[in-house]
């Protein structure tokens, strides 16, 4: 920032909450205190984000295979804010001065250079950082300049339109496909690696049927899925990764455990065992870790991963005035030895905390600690099954799930995200138009 004019934002005559990420957590929180607060005069409610949409991240895989179309399920964070009592500022947290209270956002341009807005300093009382996670690629070679990460919509895009490509490419060459020239490669077997290998399973078949008649999907298209640990989805149950590994086994899926990426190349995957796996395109998602601003934020607690340290009130341990919540949030819960995943749930959960605690500050009430609950896991695989573990309230244990009661509870969780962003009405209207404009559209899509 040496050298660069910082234009300062004139802080609101009222308390001035700024929430910087509109992800999972940081848009709940942001429309809620909108609704709550800002609405009724109370305080004044900024949401900072370097995206102008915003797209429930468990749902980029599907965008990255194309059996979803965006346009229906992308939020305009401009519009939400002014339906539910919150200003929405476009850029990206580049940097933090907690002895003035500012924000500092980078400037942003459109893209043929032009500046849209200048590198900007928001004032603010309380500060609400929410902007997730990204990617670790472990320091491995080849990965930046050759493997795409599924951290954003805009990667899950580039990988759709390199997957389309390639079969275009495919069908329009003089010759038959060559070996590896379709093949795919996800690195890193968890929730997202797996999801995605099940969802271009079914994708790939259905751009085929379009036209393509070249490419026979049995034959040319082969999908890899590597993972380092001895079990695919490792974070969850051994039952669930059993039952997912006889999934995508009768799929055709080429399942690869205790596997060490030793390197990526432009041509394919190369393995600590010596193999080399042959890939046109190859998908990072072995590993997540806070996004590098967070390293060094004015004297602000990290962990080893990057990401905030903050106490039982979600509250940085150096700064009470700041508040983290999501994946970026590193918390120990009391007698537990692990932090709090990186999920959804996490996500939504920690935006309910904050919110009672932002009110209980701006009443000058004692804040309490938060208290996560594990509703268990699932893992979608497409069309083909949905498997994963509840926490049963009754017995105080997970019971296994499959099948169609499990999908119905993997599409309920993101049915209480948007709930908590649009209410009943509109999300019973919305869920209502989607049906119906699936029947009319092709189920993968083609440009």
């Amino acid at each position: 920032m040496t050298g660069t004019r910082t234009l300062l934002v004139p802080k609101p005559e009222k308390t001035h909450v700024v929430v910087v990420g509109g992800g999972a957590g940081g848009l709940e929180l942001a429309t809620t205190l909108g609704n709550k607060l800002g609405k009724k005069g109370k305080a004044a409610i900024t949401l900072v984000d370097k995206s102008r949409t915003h797209i429930w991240k468990p749902l980029l895989h599907e965008i990255a295979a194309g059996s979803m179309d965006v346009d229906q399920h992308e939020l305009e964070y401009m519009a939400q804010g002014h339906w539910h009592g919150f200003k929405f500022r476009y850029g990206e947290l580049i940097g933090l001065n907690r002895a003035n209270k500012q924000v500092i956002l980078a400037a942003t341009f459109d893209e043929e250079g032009r500046e849209i807005t200048p590198q900007r300093a928001l004032v603010y009382d309380i500060l609400v950082i929410a902007i997730g996670s990204v990617s670790n690629d472990f320091g491995t070679p080849g990965v930046a300049e050759h493997a795409i990460m599924l951290d954003t919509q805009v990667e899950a895009e580039k990988f759709n339109r390199r997957l389309l490509n390639a079969c275009v490419r495919a069908q329009a060459q003089e010759g038959p496909v060559r070996p590896g020239q379709m093949d795919v490669a996800i690195i890193g077997a968890g929730a997202t690696g797996t999801e995605l290998s099940a969802e271009l399973h079914r994708t790939v078949r259905g751009i085929a049927q379009f036209g393509l008649d070249k490419i026979e999907p049995e034959k040319d298209i082969k999908i890899t899925l590597i993972e380092a640990a001895p079990r695919i989805v490792p974070a969850l149950p051994e039952r669930i990764s059993e039952a997912t590994t006889e999934i995508l086994t009768k799929l055709g899926v080429d399942i690869r455990t205790n596997s060490r990426v030793t390197r990526v190349r432009a041509d394919g995957v190369e393995l600590q065992s010596g193999d080399f796996i042959p890939s046109e395109l190859v998908v990072w998602a072995a590993g997540v870790k806070g996004p590098a601003v967070l390293k060094d934020l004015d004297g602000l607690e990290t962990s080893r991963m990057d990401t905030l340290v903050v106490k039982p009130t979600l509250q940085t341990t150096r700064d009470e005035t700041i508040f983290v919540l999501g994946d970026c949030a590193y918390l120990v819960p009391e007698g537990d030895t692990h932090p709090i995943p990186p999920r959804a749930q996490a996500a939504h959960q920690m935006a309910s905390h904050v919110f009672r605690q932002i009110r209980r500050k701006l009443d000058g009430e004692p804040l309490e600690p938060f208290k996560y609950r594990d509703f268990g896991s699932l893992v979608s695989l497409g069309e083909y099954s949905t498997v994963g573990s509840l926490m049963g309230f009754v017995t105080g244990r997970k019971m296994m799930i499959e099948g169609f009661f499990a999908k119905m509870m993997y599409r309920s969780l993101y049915k209480m995200h948007e709930y908590a962003l649009h209410g009943f009405w509109k999300v019973s209207l919305d869920s209502v138009s989607r049906l119906l404009t699936r029947r009319t559209e092709p189920h993968v899509k083609l440009h």
